[in-house]
């Protein structure tokens, strides 16, 4: 039995797996199991300098008060925001070149089932919500006046009919006729109720709605992998592309559909907030990494922050900062507000000198990065989209604390700079993921261990639909992990006849003895 390869009770010990450099300890050549360790890059602290003071107070007076991270209410604000600028403002990020974006953000807020997600993005939103119910009442105003309206209409109508019956008795033919025709005037038609916040539509419906409202839409997903993981069945693949180009958020778009038609969207812009637990993110950003699913979708998520867990809570009951309350609701109106240029195109700005001068440098620096060849694809991919996020944060923030010019200054731009920094190391953390969490699934197996047959196979390992573990490249991740720690080791089960020899792993003794 030479070159490493041991039988034993019709079982193979194949010679491909990592050759044991430590001390051994008992028979069979096995090397002491290694502790499975997983630890997720660090994240940069969201800082109060990274908002403007009037969002400040708001974002972390809400964190306060119910001990959520700043993190959860400063993206889902500033997702909520961008939905308000939609289409009808955009930045030109060089001051000659006519490259224009729609500063629509795409956020997601991870973090554990414990860590208020939920109650943040509600709380950050309530402006938003605050402008739809605004709108909803004027709009119901509105159909209620045109209601009235029909109704007189309908009285005038009648009372002109009679009229005209008497003056075609008295021989005015061409009176009566006139008569008639003022009292055939159109009514005006009903309006489409007015939205900035949609929850779940179809990509048809919500064409119809972005047609219906022209600046754009809020997609609020309180579980937002349910939304991505639609977008991998190979059946919505159609959806997949609307998403891809509402990314843009300038685009047109058309659906041709057995039923519905033709519907033809004239300008997508859609921006997006969601909020995800690890677990479930996990899956997606294995596909990203390795290419099965690299589209660029889970990338345009741009402002995804993944802080982390806070080991300490503490009751707060206090009332809420009514002034930080008024003066965000303040800014959203404001921005709401802004009009178009005077015959209705999108109000185009660029960036001061000063600002052009940092954007560029930075711009420079990332586009060297990518092209460097050091990064995973996944990551390249993500920093190469990251322009139009800062671009679209230094816009939102001029809005809010600029002169009101059509120049983007360089105290925004800093800002947006910082949240660069800021979102670059939650990026980090993202696409690092997929091996922390194969780390954390070799951890329950081993601890479940004794659920399993010795040795094992990756089917008897599947067959169980332990938490993370329920696909398969999620359960040949954990084993690895296994095999890489000397917790296990690959044998081959050679069966007789003509059959496929099988691939299984058997636990190393030592196990039992530390048990």
């Amino acid at each position: 039995m030479g070159n490493g390869v041991i039988d034993t009770n019709g079982l193979t010990l194949g010679n491909g797996v990592r050759p044991p450099a430590l001390r051994l300890v008992g028979g069979g050549g096995w090397p002491l199991p290694q502790p499975i360790v997983s630890t997720l890059p660090p994240v940069a602290r969201f800082t109060a300098d990274l908002l403007p003071d009037a969002l400040r107070r708001y974002v972390f007076d809400v964190a306060d008060r119910q001990q959520s991270p700043p993190d959860f209410v400063a993206v889902a604000a500033l997702c909520g925001l961008s939905a308000v600028v939609g289409n009808k403002i955009r930045v030109r990020p060089k001051q000659h070149d006519d490259w224009t974006i729609t500063p629509n953000l795409w956020g997601a807020i991870i973090g554990p089932p414990s860590a208020m997600k939920s109650p943040a993005m509600q709380a950050a939103l309530a402006p938003a919500y605050m402008l739809q119910d605004e709108m909803r009442t004027l709009w119901e105003q509105r159909c209620a006046s045109i209601a009235d309206d029909e109704v007189l209409s309908a009285l005038a109508a009648k009372d002109a009919k009679r009229q005209a019956e008497k003056a075609f008795k008295a021989g005015d033919r061409d009176g009566a006729r006139k008569l008639l025709k003022e009292a055939d005037g159109e009514a005006d038609e009903m309006p489409p109720c007015p939205r900035l916040i949609v929850n779940d539509a179809t990509v048809e419906k919500l064409g119809e709605l972005l047609n219906e409202n022209r600046n754009g839409l809020l997609l609020i997903r309180d579980e937002l992998p349910g939304f991505l993981s639609r977008m991998e069945d190979q059946e919505c693949q159609g959806e997949r592309a609307f998403y891809l180009e509402a990314f843009n958020g300038d685009g047109a778009f058309t659906f041709d559909r057995i039923g519905r038609g033709t519907v033809r969207i004239e300008v997508c812009t859609v921006s997006i907030i969601g909020g995800v637990q690890p677990s479930r993110i996990i899956p997606l950003v294995r596909g990203a990494v390795s290419g099965s699913s690299n589209d660029g979708l889970l990338q345009r998520l741009q402002m995804t922050v993944w802080p982390d867990a806070s080991s300490s809570w503490k009751w707060v009951d206090r009332a809420p900062d009514a002034s930080a309350r008024i003066e965000v609701d303040r800014i959203f109106r404001d921005v709401r507000d802004m009009p178009a240029t005077a015959d209705g195109e999108p109000r185009v700005m660029r960036f001061d000198p000063a600002a052009q001068d940092a954007f560029r440098e930075w711009m420079e620096s990332i586009q060297k990065e990518a092209r460097s060849r050091t990064l995973p694809s996944a990551l390249e991919s993500h920093i190469l989209k990251m322009p139009k996020t800062v671009a679209s944060l230094a816009l939102i923030f001029d809005l809010m604390e600029g002169d009101g010019d059509n120049l983007i200054g360089d105290t925004a731009i800093l800002r947006a700079l910082g949240w660069a920094d800021y979102l670059r190391s939650h990026a980090n953390r993202l696409y690092s993921a997929g091996q922390t969490m194969s780390e954390e699934g070799a951890r329950l197996v081993l601890e479940r261990r004794g659920l399993l047959p010795d040795p094992f196979t990756t089917r008897d390992l599947h067959k169980k639909d332990w938490t993370g573990l329920t696909d398969k490249d999620a359960v040949q991740s954990a084993i690895e992990v296994l095999l890489s720690t000397y917790h296990c080791r690959e044998v081959i089960r050679r069966h007789s006849g003509a059959g496929r020899p099988t691939v299984a792993y058997e636990w190393n003794p030592n196990l039992r003895a530390e048990a």
